[in-house]
Order: C-alpha cells, then sequence, then structure tokens
C-alpha cells in the first residue's frame, strides 16, 4: 500500500493564467509561498516556494476565486517528472497535483469603495460528478 497525500496553506506568488489543453481541458500551474514554522532567533520565518497543477473545475475553480496574495488551502498529491530543454539539459520537477481547494477565512479583498467581506465557512471543490447521486432528490428521506 502506497500512500502520497500534500495538504498546504499559502499564499499564491503569481497572477493567475488559466489554460487549455489540445483537448480543451483547463489546467492552472501555479506557485504557493507556505511560511516555515520555524525560525532562528531573531531571524523573520522563511518560505518554501511549492509548485502545483491544477486540472478542469478545480483549475476554473481556483482562477475564478483566487488571486496573488490570497491565502489559499489545498490538497492534492505529490509527482515528479523530467523533461529535456533545447540544449539537451535534463530538468527535474516536483509538483502537487491539486485535486481539492478550500478557501481560509481571511477576508477578501474589496473592489475601491467596498468594505472586504469576510468569508464564513470553508468551501471545497472537487469534480461535480462526485456530488451528482449526492444532489439527486431520489432516495431522501424526508
Amino acid at each position: 500500500m502506497a500512500l502520497n497525500r500534500v495538504v498546504l496553506m499559502g499564499r499564491i506568488t503569481q497572477e493567475l493564467e488559466l489554460k487549455s489543453t489540445q483537448s480543451g481541458k483547463s489546467v492552472l500551474s501555479f506557485t504557493v509561498a507556505v511560511e516555515q514554522s520555524y525560525a532562528k532567533q531573531g531571524e523573520e520565518k522563511k518560505a518554501d516556494f511549492i509548485s502545483c497543477v491544477a486540472w478542469g473545475n478545480t483549475a476554473e475553480f481556483i482562477s475564478k476565486y483566487f488571486s496573488k496574495g490570497r491565502m489559499i488551502a489545498l490538497e492534492g498529491n505529490l509527482r515528479t517528472r523530467t523533461y529535456e530543454d533545447k540544449n539537451g539539459s535534463k530538468h527535474y520537477v516536483t509538483e502537487v497535483y491539486v485535486d481539492s481547494v478550500s478557501f481560509t477565512g481571511e477576508a477578501q479583498q474589496g473592489k475601491s469603495g467596498e468594505k472586504p467581506k469576510e468569508q464564513n465557512a470553508t468551501v471545497s471543490i472537487g469534480d461535480m460528478a462526485d456530488f451528482e447521486e449526492i444532489l439527486s432528490d431520489e432516495g431522501v428521506p424526508f
């Protein structure tokens, strides 16, 4: 049995750009800065910058509701891959493939003149196909 699960909470480090594969599937690559839990005395805490990739509905949700600087909580699994660049140099990449995302409860950044709204609940998003059976009226005991 193998276990590969990643849970992170941090800030998105760049503007998000939703892209599509040739087959039309949505994909979003982004980096999350996750503050380390320790620091040497007299020094500021450092952050790890974690590369993440989201696909499909999850990618679309993140690009719609999150932006640079926003706190995000996510779950996924760790993947590694290699590729060769134009010069024949081999590169190794480690990424988190995101399969669910949650708001963190931080105040949203309001538009000019608006007071920021507080997120009162944690919301997770997965593939809607996972919820179709739950959302149907059949079999509901009330």
